[in-house]
């Protein structure tokens, strides 16, 4: 790589102080500036990034190395970034904002009921975290152990995670939503030595018994020697006085300090689970060093980051929007981050703008579901609450489609708002392809551009590159630092699922769109793994819980364009001879889904079916099962080497039914 000195850059760091004392590679304004830094990144990624972490990360040792490895070697040698630095991840995002922000609001938390909020100043949150990281070393808990936290959308649960860094310890937050069985398989992956919870979450007026199902998980043998129990209802709960410890009588009592545990660039900082579509989550780790510097920079890049901001992501911490936007990315900027402990319907269809309006919130970020279910709900729940002070609407978690794009920038931000709709991945660590606020030209349903160090490729499915305009799978040509290192323990099958498509290349999984203007369209995914609401699961969990019904023989499933959505859940269901299909059956089989993989499991269509499509060597025809739920009954191409090939018009005249009584 060259050592041509980056003018473009410099200058604009220059530009920042007077702004927003947030060290960024420079407000990106107009394309004339995108079009030179995003170039500049590219002629030597090395010389970009090491600017980048030098100027936003508080380091022990600053990194005087950029990347090592490559995506053709990745099998040999993970990849790495600023390998020779050190840091620990909560200097940055609470030490060195004690100078100049030590009163400021770090985290202002909403309840689940309206006004219900707390606010926790950088100061205060700095102690809380040290409180917290005492007590887990005091529970036993060293560097590199993996900690658990299964705990709904309170501020303890940003304290349980900064606490973990701050000692060094690996956490990984398992979205409140799961199940027993989902939160033992990750317990048991990671090899977990602490889980922290809370008694229950509240959640829409509802409570959610977190621990219940945390005693579930850890019925049995297990590596886990204690759970920490934050208390947030004061509901009754079960208790192991051998292993339960209270967080209100505990770690109130710790130290107030907590000296950072110095930790090298690429060890971990996290493992967060994500489904695959064999089944089994992948346990993706991402590195101290690398993963700071990604978030905070396209966090402070894309949503233009002011110092009087108020900025609301209203994801849950169990996803990585959660980690990278809510948590680690704008506590490393300095940044107020809003947490919202509800849902965008309750009490009514206007409680995210009665936040927005109630909180003075100026930038909005959530995902294209909500959006689209709250714009049927009516714009007059929008229209009774001030909006004025909204100046970014951002949008995650899946492609958006047009019409709720318009209804987003026309309604909620009143067309004077910039929309960014970023696209990302758990794998990413942060946002890839998105507009930058104030400087990107927008076209609804558009992800738009790359982000400076990021530069896409699309192929076709024999591995040709697709110049210029055309449709193809979207794959990323050079390394970034927030991408996942690994899988957790299982490093070949991180290669096979990400660089085994195409060798040198990064495989995203979704197919894109590239317009004349050099736009990027995302289609969705392309394997079998269903984006529900921004929610991505793998077809193979729900087969699985299908056909281990006594009732079912075999399932085929598929995700299917839902409204509200995006996606939603098609099940095939094949039954055993002696059984009949009926309603009672299709509920059991909900259920079912909803204890084994989680609360947001919910099979949207059933069809009974009198067997599955498959070819003569056994295998089934996924897509046929993917036309017919898309309604493309007419595209199924050749369906000659099925073993029986009339079970496709029974498929064909039931979907046919079951789609038309749906709309």
């Amino acid at each position: 790589m060259s050592e041509t000195p980056l003018l473009d850059i410099m200058e604009a760091l220059r530009e920042v102080p007077s702004r927003v004392s947030m060290g960024s590679t420079g407000r990106i304004t107009d394309m004339t500036k995108y079009h030179s830094i995003h170039g500049n990144s590219i002629i030597d990624i090395d010389s970009f990034w090491l600017d980048v972490t030098n100027s936003m990360i508080t380091w022990r040792k600053a990194p005087t190395i950029g990347l090592k490895g490559s995506f053709g070697d990745v099998s040999n040698r993970p990849l790495s970034w600023f390998e020779d630095g050190t840091l620990n991840v909560t200097e940055s995002c609470l030490d060195s904002n004690l100078k100049t922000r030590a009163e400021k609001t770090a985290i202002l938390w909403e309840g689940d009921e309206p006004g219900e909020t707390r606010r926790i100043s950088y100061s205060e949150l700095l102690e809380l975290v040290c409180r917290a990281a005492n007590a887990l070393k005091s529970l036993g808990v060293e560097k590199g152990d993996r900690v658990i936290i299964y705990m709904g959308m309170v501020p303890e649960a940003a304290v349980a995670m900064l606490a973990c860094a701050r000692i060094g310890a690996v956490h990984s937050v398992v979205f409140g939503g799961f199940s027993a069985e989902s939160l033992r398989d990750r317990v048991i992956d990671c090899d977990a030595k602490l889980v922290i919870t809370q008694d229950e979450g509240m959640r829409g007026g509802k409570k959610i018994p977190l621990k219940e199902v945390c005693d579930e998980a850890l019925d049995g043998d297990s590596s886990v020697k204690g759970v920490l129990v934050y208390r947030r209802t004061g509901g009754p709960v079960n208790w192991n006085p051998v292993r339960d410890v209270w967080w209100h009588d505990f770690v109130p009592l710790q130290p107030s300090e907590c000296h950072p545990k110095e930790c090298n660039a690429e060890d971990p900082l996290f493992i967060l689970y994500t489904s695959g579509s064999t089944g089994k989550p992948k346990g993706l780790v991402h590195t101290c060093g690398g993963y700071i510097t990604y978030t905070s920079y396209t966090h402070a890049t894309v949503f233009d980051i002011r110092e009087d901001d108020v900025y609301a992501c209203v994801a849950d911490v169990g996803w990585i929007t959660g980690h990278s936007y809510i948590v680690y990315g704008p506590l490393a900027n300095g940044a107020t981050t809003l947490m919202f402990e509800s849902i965008p319907t309750y009490p009514d269809a206007g409680r995210y703008w009665e936040v927005v309006a109630r909180h003075g919130v100026t930038i909005f970020y959530t995902a294209p579901t909500a959006i689209r279910a709250l714009a049927a709900a009516g714009d007059r729940f929008v229209s009774v609450h001030d909006r004025s002070t909204l100046r970014v609407l951002g949008t995650v978690g899946e492609p958006i489609n047009p019409e709720a794009w318009n209804w987003y920038y026309d309604v909620v931000g009143e067309g004077r708002c910039n929309v960014v709709d970023t696209w990302w991945q758990t794998e990413t660590g942060g946002i890839c392809i998105s507009p930058i606020a104030q400087a990107t030209p927008t076209i609804g349903g558009s992800a738009t551009l790359p982000l400076p160090g990021i530069v896409p490729q699309l192929n076709d499915s024999e591995g040709r590159e697709i110049t210029g305009e055309g449709e193809g799978l979207l794959c990323i040509k050079y390394p970034w630092p927030g991408q996942a290192r690994t899988v957790w323990r299982d490093h070949s099958r991180f290669v096979s699922t990400y660089f085994g498509h195409f060798p040198g290349l990064y495989f995203t999984g979704d197919g894109c769109k590239r317009d004349k203007r050099g736009y990027l369209w995302i289609t969705g995914r392309i394997d079998d793994v269903i984006n529900v609401s921004g929610h991505r699961m793998g077809t193979a969990e729900f087969e699985s819980v299908l056909v281990s019904h006594s009732a079912v023989s075999e399932a085929g499933v598929v995700g299917f364009p839902h409204p509200i959505k995006g996606s939603g859940v098609y099940a095939y269901v094949v039954t055993q001879p002696s059984e009949e299909w009926n309603q009672d059956l299709s509920e059991e089989l909900n259920l079912l889904c909803r204890k084994r993989i989680g609360a947001h499991a919910k099979i949207d269509l059933f069809q009974h079916i009198p067997g599955l499509p498959k070819t003569r060597s056994g295998k089934v025809m996924r897509r046929i099962l993917r036309k017919v739920a898309e309604g493309e009954m007419d595209s199924l191409g050749d369906i000659s080497t099925l073993a029986d090939p009339s079970v496709v018009g029974a498929i064909k005249d039931g979907a046919k039914k079951i789609l038309y009584q749906s709309d």
